[in-house]
């Protein structure tokens, strides 16, 4: 399916949780892409993006105005100081997210496991905010693991992140092909028509518009209005 966004990217309003968590702080779930880049804009609140890399640990203070953006294999996890973070997330290849490129960093015992990990990820159309705490509080335990431990610790939780996902990578790359992909193509196509005197393209120009959904879904670390073909 072609997004109808520029380029094929994936849009999104964010609402970042202000539920508490053990460590004391307020935000999301920490997880990876295994191959969509992410960027926040902010446009309201404070706080930050924890992120761990084979670099280390870092952390990107957020306040309106920032633009971050980090590429795939980055575990992050939103944290909002204030309470009100909120955030446009623009996302690579749109529909893969929502296609399960993504991976929460569950406790090795729950991400080895297929079927534990699709009962602890998953949350039920109409699930409560308690489901969404405890899918939350689960990726923070094995995301301060992480933390914990030698640079061999995330190459172990990359690779078992890629085990649990292979069944899904022919779909992703069919997904990239209608997308990102044919997107290129088509401005490739745009420019040697271009060279050629070819206006057409120019002549079918149009206006698009979306709506947020009626009601904001419990994301991966807040609040959200996704924006999908």
């Amino acid at each position: 399916m072609v997004s109808p966004l520029p380029g094929a990217v994936g849009v999104s309003g964010l609402r970042v949780y202000d539920w508490p968590t053990a460590d004391g702080l307020c935000g999301g779930s920490p997880h990876v892409h295994l191959t969509c880049a992410e960027a926040y804009v902010v446009v309201a609140g404070e706080g930050s993006v924890q992120t761990l890399t084979c670099d280390g640990f870092a952390e990107t203070p957020l306040r309106p105005g920032t633009v971050a953006w980090f590429t795939p294999g980055t575990v992050h996890r939103l944290v909002g100081g204030d309470g009100g973070l909120q955030i446009v997330v623009v996302m690579q290849n749109s529909g893969l997210p929502e296609a399960g490129d993504a991976v929460f960093t569950f406790p090795p015992e729950t991400l080895n496991d297929p079927d534990a990990y699709a009962r602890a990820a998953s949350l039920d159309p109409g699930a409560r905010e308690d489901a969404a705490r405890r899918r939350r509080d689960l990726a923070i335990e094995g995301f301060a693991r992480l933390r914990e431990r030698d640079p061999a610790a995330l190459h172990e939780f990359y690779r078992s992140a890629v085990r649990l996902k292979a069944i899904l990578f022919d779909d992703w790359e069919d997904r990239w092909r209608a997308g990102a992909l044919a997107e290129a193509r088509r401005t490739g196509e745009q420019l040697s028509r271009l060279r050629d005197g070819d206006i057409g393209h120019l002549t079918e120009a149009g206006v698009h518009r979306l709506e947020p959904p009626p009601e904001r879904a419990f994301g991966m670390c807040g609040r959200l209005d996704t924006y999908v073909p």
